[in-house]
């Protein structure tokens, strides 16, 4: 019998995974370079069921991609701030301008919104405090709409786990 290629949602809308959909998503968790056949064996099903649950999780967005992780340091960028922005909410279009304008610089490697005081978080990366200097004066304080910016110059990471519990 063959599986369909759409996913089942709860009364919530919460796509419903079972037991399978886990295991394969565990494995991929853990080892995303591996191949269909590697993953199929690992979970104990066949190949071709591995690639429709694959694909079906893949059509329903609970696997949205893979990526790679580079680690900025090997590159060269030694320094990370995390600046805290409030903006100028009588501007109707503070956030809309203010996020598209901020993707352009390329050392922004995030940009969160919030609700509270303060609106949106950057992570911004430099080569050394030289160039996390002239990237504050010349790309983030031109910024628009900026009513108030704090930084926090980052000193470890605690923990980094984009792992879900699954």
């Amino acid at each position: 019998m063959r599986e369909k290629l759409f996913a089942f949602y709860d009364i919530t809308g919460i796509i419903m995974l079972d037991d399978m959909d886990r295991r394969i998503l565990r494995h991929l968790q853990a080892e995303p370079t591996l191949s269909m056949a590697e993953l199929a064996e690992r979970c104990g099903i066949s190949q071709g069921v591995c690639w429709r649950r694959v694909e079906k999780m893949q059509a329903s967005g609970v696997i949205l991609g893979q990526e790679v992780v580079i680690d900025w340091a090997a590159m060269g960028y030694a320094v990370e701030v995390s600046l805290r922005v409030t903006l100028d909410k009588t501007q109707p279009r503070a956030f809309d301008e203010f996020t598209a304008t901020a993707r352009s610089v390329s050392e922004v490697i995030e940009i969160q919104t919030f609700l509270g005081r303060v609106d949106v978080r950057l992570s911004v990366i430099a080569r050394d405090m030289t160039h996390y200097q002239q990237l504050y004066r010349d790309r983030i304080l031109t910024l628009p709409h900026i009513a108030d910016i704090e930084a926090l110059m980052h000193i470890a990471r605690v923990k980094r786990n984009e792992v879900l519990p699954v």
